[in-house]
């Protein structure tokens, strides 16, 4: 779980690092942290 919260935190961190400046590319991010999620869980 611990570490979980550590990945969605640090995905946070990247997404408004990142300054979206759009909705698609908000979209964008989100779905790559999606994938990102996918892959540690895997």
């Amino acid at each position: 779980m611990k570490k979980i919260l550590t990945i969605l935190a640090a995905m946070m961190i990247i997404v408004s690092v990142s300054g979206c400046n759009t909705f698609e590319g908000l979209g964008e991010d989100i779905e790559r942290a999606g994938e990102s999620m996918q892959g540690a869980a895997d």
